[in-house]
């Protein structure tokens, strides 16, 4: 790759100590407490790789207290040099949203070394098979936790999610209930569903009055005993938030089976295992139950920080790719507040401000935006007003000018003077090369790395010859269910055979003898 030459204003080697060698370690060692006898920790064990500082500096990694915002447009490196370095060399457990097979690929036989894999699948993107399932209302015991996972629903199927109208805010509140109700009932989902499908169903009115939930049992009354008009409103509005639990595909990955282990969020984050999450984006996506279980762990991560002291030691890294899609968690910046200091590395990824600010609104999103401490900006940002303010957030620089005059008389003159130029110019912030990133940390300058794709890695080799593997078992995964769920007289009547086409074109000498027989009897009669 072509190296990038610094532009003079940014920061230089000596003014990035903290992400650099003995700093990024004396701060690991802060953190980790396991590290305290360990006399040269690996790399990985101190610090998250960011790269390398242009042109030809030291790596620079960030601190497990760090919590990540990632913004470059598709095919600039948010993939090969972010998510896939940052899963292979996590220290503890990971989470990863994606609608894309392309880092599950890369990674999941490496992990698998490591630890145990989850694959969570439900719209068949990498084409696993299920071999696990998640309990989706084993955390809406409580309200909060059922608010929260309606949250996910809704904000699947809502942009902006500070702006609710009062079809949407019910629909929640709706559901709400209905998912409290199930959980302190010993209902299912199916379940649940049932209700949703037939408002007047006393059933869940009935659990919450017996689990001593009486305001909301009411609530939920008053909804279903209000104008029918309104009712069923809110009732189509909360059927559509949850439309893809109507997929039996989707559906089966958060029911009960006997026959395949049950993921436990709290079991994960004390462990070095792999989750992934994929899903489609889109209309009849699994977005909001994919959200429902990244938010699940991560919380569970909050909790197990609390019993270990207020810290996850390994830290658990969640990679949030492509959350404006298929991870839509609706307080994840107020969440960014807090994740750093209880040992979870977070890093969202994200195409441009602009697709954070549809899913999370504009404060929602500069909240975001400003809870972030470490923010990596690649190529392709063609937002002008979001380059514009990047350009005045790196600042200016002085820059020297010389003069030369010369007069009748009085001779030459030679003067300098010192004028104020953008350190990095909106142009060159959006014309920055791919594989690059400029590099924005709390308390230090802006400055410009080159990022590491695994691939070019030492042990790429190894890596490549597994991912090639992975994707034949993909390919293989994908022709079988093919030829499972066609039709068997799919491909004859797409395609029929040459000699049907033939037929068809041609009646035999024989049918072409009964016809004329058939026509001489009739002339005959």
């Amino acid at each position: 790759m072509r190296k990038t030459r610094r532009p003079k204003g940014l920061a230089h080697a000596g003014e990035l100590k903290s992400l650099i060698g003995k700093g990024i370690e004396a701060r690991a060692r802060q953190l980790r407490p396991s590290l305290k006898h360990v006399s040269h920790p690996h790399p990985d064990d101190m610090g998250n790789l960011l790269g390398n500082l242009e042109p030809d500096g030291p790596e620079l990694r960030s601190s497990f207290e760090d919590v990540e915002l990632d913004l470059m447009a598709p095919r600039a490196g948010k993939s090969t040099g972010i998510a896939i370095p940052r899963l292979l060399r996590a220290p503890g457990s990971v989470l990863l949203t994606s609608n894309k097979s392309d880092v599950f690929t890369v990674t999941r036989r490496e992990r698998m070394k490591v630890g145990r894999v989850w694959t969570f699948d439900p719209q068949g993107i990498a084409y696993t098979e299920r071999a696990m399932w998640w309990d989706l209302l084993a955390g809406c015991d409580t309200v909060e936790g059922a608010r929260r996972q309606a949250s996910h629903f809704v904000s699947s199927v809502n942009d902006d999610s500070s702006k609710k109208d009062f079809w949407i805010s019910a629909a929640q509140n709706t559901l709400t209930a209905l998912f409290h109700a199930a959980s302190r009932g010993g209902a299912s989902v199916t379940d649940m569903l049932a209700w949703l499908a037939d408002p007047g169903e006393r059933a869940p009115i009935d659990l919450l009055r017996d689990a001593g939930m009486q305001a909301m049992a009411d609530q939920l009354q008053g909804t279903v005993r209000g104008a029918v008009q309104t009712r069923d409103g809110i009732y189509e509005t909360a059927r559509q938030c949850v439309a893809c639990l109507l997929d039996p595909g989707i559906l089966a990955w958060v029911t009960y089976d006997p026959n395949h282990p049950q993921f436990v969020p709290e079991r994960h984050v004390q462990s070095q295992d792999t989750l992934y999450l994929l899903s489609k984006d889109g209309g009849g996506s699994a977005a909001g139950v994919i959200a429902g279980l990244a938010d699940a762990t991560i919380r569970a991560g909050v909790v197990a920080a609390e019993r270990m002291g207020g810290r996850l030691d390994p830290p658990m890294t969640a990679i949030l790719d492509e959350a404006a899609n298929v991870c839509r968690i609706a307080d994840l910046p107020d969440l960014y507040s807090h994740l750093g200091s209880r040992g979870i590395s977070v890093v969202t990824l994200l195409q441009s401000y602009l697709q954070g600010v549809r899913v999370w609104g504009e404060p929602g999103m500069d909240a975001l935006w400003s809870a972030a401490t470490i923010k990596l900006l690649g190529a392709g940002l063609d937002d002008a007003n979001f380059v514009d303010k990047i350009a005045r957030l790196v600042g200016q620089h002085d820059v020297k000018t010389r003069s030369f005059s010369r007069s009748p008389g009085s001779g030459s003159s030679r003067s300098e003077s010192y004028r104020l130029e953008q350190i990095l110019p909106a142009d060159k912030i959006r014309a920055l090369p791919k594989g690059t990133a400029l590099l924005l940390a709390t308390g230090i300058r802006p400055a410009m790395i080159r990022l590491r794709p695994w691939y070019k890695e030492p042990n790429a080799t190894a890596i490549s010859a597994a991912a090639k593997a992975e994707v034949r078992a993909i390919t293989d995964r994908a022709e079988a269910r093919w030829q499972y769920q066609r039709p068997a007289s799919w491909a004859e009547s797409r395609w029929p055979s040459r000699s049907s086409r033939r037929s068809e074109r041609r009646p035999s000498r024989s049918s072409n003898r009964t016809r004329r027989t058939s026509s001489g009897s009739s002339s005959s009669g």
